[in-house]
């Protein structure tokens, strides 16, 4: 490709409307455009990436076993209500009428699409495994789209769904699919982890979610530095703590009601009666699909609230208002407390060794001291309901856990029959008695990984990208492109990779130098040639490394030798 002929339109200054690293940098170097909030059109550059984040993820899935549909990006409402999630999804759900006044929505996800597809299709034990992917476009209605393509409303996406007779060839599946994701984004040239995580408004039982490590991820996950253990901030568990051995002996104060005025925070009760965080409980009040619960966590700790939803069984949780809070306790939000409740209480684990503790007094300026379990209230059940911190430990091996950010790139669940049974995918087994289909999902967010591999390799300069997704592997800079000797140089050069099949581009415009050295380091191919007229009349032209700041000088004579070299050796870098 010459540059005379392609369409790339670089920015030197950062785009306003750019919050962070990866669209500032896919705006200036002419990657994408925004059409409106949230939606955005790819440019040639762009597309080139996303495309061969495409090709990579088709050659392992296929590499995987899987089979390639294409399903409508419209679907309607019928599914979604057979399912009982089109009330459930949330206003993220674009919902329209068509002419005829039938209900329908553009599909953020294929769960009801394919299951509806395979209740048709697969009736028996003989037709599964199958697993079905496609590459298509979904939309998802966000409140507020941001960070360009990490959160927009229209995306590109790879989703997949695996069918099964039985829970042991479902765990096959679904470990088939964590290989082939390992692969497709070490291909990818990405540092990422695999963690255990929630299962969100898709459903299931159990998941893991791909992360691309980045100081600017929007996710944070944690890791034990002993173990294999990771897992993101909303899954990670907790170690219940032991029970102090004079616990037994401690003795309980009477309960006393003390002033509080105008003080709500944790930090501010700690420090008006002297006691550290850790001596307090929290009373929080949610409402868990329809149901007004209390959950207790220690003072210096946070309720985990996709925990605490997974803990009651809820469909949808909520933290209720200020006027909910004060119907129920009789104080507002600062000051409520776990004594005299009529609802169901929660606690965490944490809260089970704690004695002669602080909780709000239900009532307004006033907060107990002395409180206990048992004695003052009592609690309907305990459980591992907050947010790790650094000071906990590894819940596999007691080990030291490390935090991190990380971008969410791909996420693979074990559905189980959710699906199948609401939609009544059925099929005959061995015995010929009638079973529900075992379902896994897998979703990769290919968009969302070009951006994410922005996030995590870039400089001052511009964009360093991995070769396998740049789009571009190799850039030849002419310096004068008005000499002869330098232009035939550089046309024999481009000319011989081409024929090698290497992907690469000319910058074949009237420019400066600087202008040429700036495009090519925003852009982030990674391996430039430059040739120019002192050079070639020495024979030499220079390589040099997108990631690297030093440069080499290489004979002109097999100057396409030398660079396919280092393409190979780019690409094998990553095996």
């Amino acid at each position: 490709m010459r540059y005379t002929k392609y369409f790339m339109p670089t920015y030197k200054e950062v785009p306003a409307e750019a919050e962070v690293i990866s669209h500032q940098l896919m705006l200036r170097a002419g990657m994408i455009r925004k059409l409106t909030s949230g939606i955005y059109t790819y440019l040639p550059a762009g597309l080139k990436s996303l495309k061969k984040v495409e090709n990579i993820i088709r050659e392992e899935m296929n590499r995987a076993g899987a089979v390639e549909v294409l399903m409508p990006a419209v679907q309607p409402a019928e599914l979604w209500q057979e399912s009982g999630r089109w009330e459930f999804y949330g206003r993220e759900l674009l919902r329209f009428k068509d002419r005829h006044n039938r209900e329908a929505c553009l599909g953020p996800t294929h769960e009801e699409v394919i299951t509806d597809l395979v209740r048709k299709e697969i009736r028996s034990y003989k037709q599964m495994p199958i697993n079905f992917y496609q590459i298509q476009t979904k939309f998802r209605d966000e409140i507020r789209p941001r960070f360009g393509l990490m959160r927009g409303r229209e995306f590109v996406m790879k989703d997949a769904y695996s069918f099964d007779m039985d829970e042991d060839h479902a765990n096959k599946s679904y470990e088939a699919m964590n290989r082939a994701y390992f692969r497709i984004f070490r291909r990818c040239g990405l540092r990422f982890r695999a963690v255990e995580a929630d299962t969100g408004t898709i459903g299931g039982s159990y998941s893991h979610e791909f992360m691309v490590l980045a100081e600017t991820g929007e996710d944070e996950i944690i890791n034990c530095t002993m173990c294999d253990y990771a897992a993101n901030l909303e899954r990670a568990e907790v170690t219940s703590p032991d029970i102090p051995p004079d616990l037994k002996d401690t003795v309980l104060e009477p309960a006393a009601e003390v002033s509080t005025p105008d003080i709500k925070t944790v930090e501010e009760v700690a420090a008006f009666l002297s006691i550290r965080p850790e001596g307090l409980i929290k009373t929080l009040i949610f409402v868990a699909d329809g149901e007004v619960v209390a959950a207790l966590v220690r003072g210096d700790h946070e309720v985990n609230e996709a925990k605490l939803r997974r803990f009651l069984g809820a469909q949808t949780l909520e933290l209720a208002d200020a006027g909910l809070v004060a119907d129920k306790t009789g104080a507002p939000i600062g000051f409520a407390g776990p004594i005299g409740l009529k609802m169901r209480v929660v606690a965490d684990n944490a809260i089970k060794v704690m004695k002669n503790f602080v909780v709000g007094g239900n009532r307004k300026d006033f907060h107990i001291k002395d409180a206990n379990l048992d004695r003052d209230f009592k609690v309907n059940e305990f459980g591992d309901i907050r947010i790790i911190t650094a000071r906990d430990t590894c819940p596999r091996c007691g080990g030291q856990v490390a935090f991190k950010r990380g971008i969410e790139v791909g996420h693979i669940f074990k559905l189980g029959t959710k699906y199948s049974k609401a939609l009544k995918a059925m099929f005959l087994d061995e015995e010929g008695k009638e079973r529900p289909i075992i379902m896994g999902c897998y979703g990769i967010g290919v968009g969302r990984t070009v951006a994410a591999a922005i996030e995590q390799n870039h400089d001052k300069n511009g964009i360093i990208f991995p070769i396998p997704i740049a789009p571009f592997e190799v850039t030849i800079l002419p310096l004068q492109m008005h000499e002869p000797l330098v232009a035939q140089a550089a046309e024999a050069i481009y000319n011989e990779l081409l024929d090698n099949n290497i992907d690469v581009i000319l910058d074949d415009r009237d420019e400066r130098a600087g202008v040429k050295f700036n495009d090519a380091d925003l852009i982030g191919i990674p391996v430039r040639v430059t040739i120019g007229l002192r050079g070639v009349k020495e024979g030499l032209a220079e390589m040099r490394l997108r990631s690297e700041s030093e440069s080499i000088n290489i004979p002109l004579k097999n100057a396409p030798a030398v660079i396919m070299e280092k393409v190979k050796l780019l690409y094998d870098s990553l095996e």
